[in-house]
């Protein structure tokens, strides 16, 4: 494996332009840059980072080596995706839980996670991460926590996968304590001690978390859910993150099944449970949050812990819509996440904020509940949630981390507003995307992918895993 804090090695053949040369991205159709800067002029690009955001008609302040001329694309910055299963891309739209509910969605599908290889792991997370680029993501969260015999170093291929496609990425060690023999959701074969929970979790900090601007891969603790772990791993776990300063991640609130499983198990609702661990703090950030009443809003809050809104998977198991603006008034960050592929059986990031800006529409009206608001989410937000200040906007300093799409599809004839268009006529595949300075992204493909090959040998995996 690679040290830690190593960058990966761009391939010449996905990037345009090496890192150090001048990049002019000039006169954009139209580009939303999260902090309300005019971008019409374009962006300049040095050293992998955003040297000069341009207003319209301005040019830069000294020649570039290269232009690109973006005048037929919407300029926006790298969407960041903050909830993920990579894994779950070989489980999709599996008969028998096409129709059920969080629960016994779990419950059915279960045994069959359990004979995930590093193979299939591997073949899995590529699958979703290029899914993800293609939808102009630069940067994706993933909650790995099945880690049956054999697949001891899940997180480790994903870091590999993560290199090779030039992406970035938080990777978060999750668990299951909580077994069926306990009162827990999750057969006994895909739980874990403690004792080895917390040992890789610091195994994998060590060797792979990257701080600092640029950082390309990120490890956080991610305990899987109330009805998966116990409270003796979601305080360790609190304790672990605090004494090396990673981030905690972990299901809470998504139904009202589990709120009920807080009351039964643990006497308390979801936040006074999240609380009692020592979780309730801005290092936090959650995935869901759909069922908290006022009170719980505001404590949340207060306490700055943010939450991941996945509209779409919430809408597939029907689990209720969160209130997303009244916690993001409140003080939480609110990102985007697609979640795993066999809820949403989609890793598409700008169709996720095309639902997110659909879905709050409902609670909150179309006024409150503006594109310009859910790509937000899709990027600033959701870098917030992150715990991150270096991407998710277009300003000088950033990383030069951007995804262009073009509205010349039939989809978008007749469109008038540009920025707009991208959700509510649907853009669902991203024409250029650019991390850190390079190209990965070129002309709507992915460069040296041969996605048939991808494809079919993804297939199989799925196949076999059903089959048993």
């Amino acid at each position: 494996m690679s040290p830690a804090n190593s960058a990966p090695n761009p391939d010449p053949a996905n990037s345009a332009s090496p890192d150090s040369v001048r990049l002019w991205i000039r006169n954009p159709l139209a580009a939303f840059t999260a902090n309300g800067l005019d971008a019409g002029g374009g962006l300049v690009i040095e050293n992998g980072v955003i040297a000069e955001v341009l207003a319209a008609g301005q040019a830069p302040a000294e020649p570039c080596a290269e232009t690109f001329d973006a005048s037929a694309h919407v300029l926006l910055p790298g969407l960041i995706n903050t909830h993920h299963h990579f894994y779950q891309t070989l489980t999709r739209a599996w008969a028998p839980v096409v129709n059920t509910p969080l629960f016994p969605w779990l419950k059915n599908l279960y045994p069959v996670w359990a004979r995930l290889t590093p193979a299939d792991l591997e073949l899995a997370t590529t699958v979703a991460l290029s899914e993800l680029l293609l939808s102009g993501c630069t940067t994706a969260a993933d909650h790995h926590y099945l880690f049956p015999d054999g697949l001891e170093q899940g997180i480790d291929v994903q870091v590999e996968v993560v290199r090779k496609l030039g992406m970035r990425a938080m990777l978060t060690r999750g668990s299951m304590t909580l077994g069926e023999d306990d009162g827990g959701l999750p057969p006994q074969q895909t739980v874990q001690s403690a004792a080895v929970i917390l040992a890789d979790s610091e195994r994998l900090i060590r060797n792979y978390h990257e701080r600092g601007d640029g950082a390309v891969i990120q490890i956080g603790l991610a305990p899987c859910s109330p009805f998966s772990v116990t409270q003796g791993i979601m305080r360790d776990s609190a304790a672990m993150a605090q004494e090396h300063d990673v981030r905690l991640h972990t299901h809470l609130a998504e139904t009202m099944d589990e709120e009920a499983f807080c009351l039964d198990m643990f006497g308390l609702r979801t936040v006074d449970y999240l609380e009692s661990v020592g979780w309730l703090g801005d290092r936090t950030w959650l995935a869901h949050g759909v069922h908290f009443n006022d009170a719980e809003i505001a404590r949340l809050g207060a306490a700055g812990t943010a939450v991941a809104h996945c509209p779409t998977s919430n809408m597939r198991l029907a689990s209720g819509i969160g209130r997303m603006a009244e916690l993001e008034d409140a003080g939480s960050p609110v990102g985007l996440g697609v979640d795993g592929s066999a809820s949403n059986d989609a890793s598409n990031l700008i169709l996720e904020a095309r639902q997110a800006l659909y879905l709050q529409r409902l609670r909150y009206g179309a006024e409150a509940i503006t594109p310009e608001r859910a790509l937000g989410w899709a990027t600033k937000g959701s870098a917030r949630a992150l715990g991150r200040t270096d991407i998710g906007e277009l300003a000088p300093g950033r990383q030069a981390d951007l995804a262009l799409f073009r509205l010349d599809d039939l989809r978008f004839s007749g469109s008038h507003d540009p920025l707009s268009a991208l959700l509510l006529c649907g853009a669902d595949r991203a024409d250029r995307v650019m991390v850190a300075g390079n190209w990965r992204v070129i002309d709507g493909t992915l460069p040296d992918c041969d996605l048939p090959e991808l494809i079919s040998r993804h297939t199989a995996a799925a196949r076999k895993m059903m089959a048993g």
